[in-house]
């Protein structure tokens, strides 16, 4: 099977939608390759509220927030990770609500133009959470799951009541999500994905595009969301078999079909692959930090 994608959706830059009985959007006018239709912000709960991923420092997206938020009380300000899509506008928001900004903070970024997705520099969170936090308000409990890959710092968050997660860009219904070193790791990401099955959600919402419904669809989108990653993985040594020692080269077949803007950031994939490769004994390169630039080979093919 391939991935079944979901990827229509109703909405209007700026509304507020309603999208469950705790679960309030407003998406971001910030579309483009990697952020498809804009980043989405979730408002959880009632009176008393959190917010998820704030997104991008746009002025008229900070005030469509400030009025979807109108005569509530903001209590956190949670973000999947810093990028440049997701946490801008975090500690503007949490300053202007008086709460702080919750996230994982491990100091590693990468270059955008090797990425593709830039960095937000600046932002660190005031409370840093991980694994076994949970963050709570009324009517709506979550808690916060580590899930890197993506990023170093990439975490999901659980909603108790729903049994929902938000999956940030670990898992979005529209793409595959990008897994770039040095940020980025591909054996991490791959256990993060048997991590999140293994919670048995009955629906995803990721930042960007639709949700993925259903326990059943859900882990049978997982399953082959992983599925396509070991499928690269087996292009990759079918290059590498074949004598292929070049990135571009590889993703210039392997990605003909996708949109050549995303091929920077498909190298990048690749790359992360090479590294899991390499960490599992079976590729080499002569050197001591491979780069899309780099040179690799099977190890057998030495023997």
């Amino acid at each position: 099977m391939a991935i079944p994608y979901v990827r229509g959706i109703e909405f209007e830059y700026g509304r507020v939608d309603q999208v469950s009985p705790l679960i309030r959007r407003v998406i971001a006018n910030n579309p483009g390759p990697f952020t498809y239709m804009g980043t989405g912000v979730y408002i959880i709960g009632q009176g008393e509220v959190a917010v998820i991923d704030p997104g991008p420092m746009l002025e008229e997206h900070f005030e469509a927030l400030k009025a979807a938020l109108a005569g509530e009380r903001v209590t956190h300000v949670l973000v999947t990770h810093g990028h440049s899509d997701h946490s801008p506008l975090a500690a503007p928001l949490a300053e202007w609500a008086g709460c702080k900004t919750y996230s994982l903070y491990r100091g590693i970024h990468t270059a955008k133009d090797e990425l593709g997705s830039e960095d937000d520099l600046s932002f660190v969170p005031d409370v840093e959470v991980g694994d076994g936090v949970v963050i709570s308000g009324p009517g709506w409990t979550i808690d916060v799951i580590e899930t890197p890959g993506h990023t170093a710092n990439h975490i999901c968050f659980g909603l108790r009541e729903e049994n929902a997660c938000f999956s940030g860009d670990h898992i979005m219904g529209w793409s595959t999500t990008v897994v770039a070193p040095p940020d980025g790791n591909m054996g991490d990401y791959m256990r993060s994905l048997d991590k999140i099955a293994a919670r048995g959600f009955d629906i995803l919402w990721p930042t960007h595009g639709s949700p993925v419904r259903g326990k059943e669809f859900v882990a049978t989108f997982i399953a082959e969301y992983a599925s396509h990653r070991r499928a690269r993985e087996a292009s990759i040594l079918a290059e590498l078999r074949g004598g292929e020692t070049s990135i571009p080269a590889m993703v210039s077949r392997m990605y003909k079909d996708v949109d050549q803007r995303l091929h920077p950031a498909a190298a990048m994939s690749v790359l992360g692959h090479m590294l899991d490769l390499i960490e599992r004994g079976m590729v080499v390169t002569p050197d001591a930090v491979p780069t899309p630039r780099s040179r690799f080979e099977l190890v057998t093919a030495r023997a």
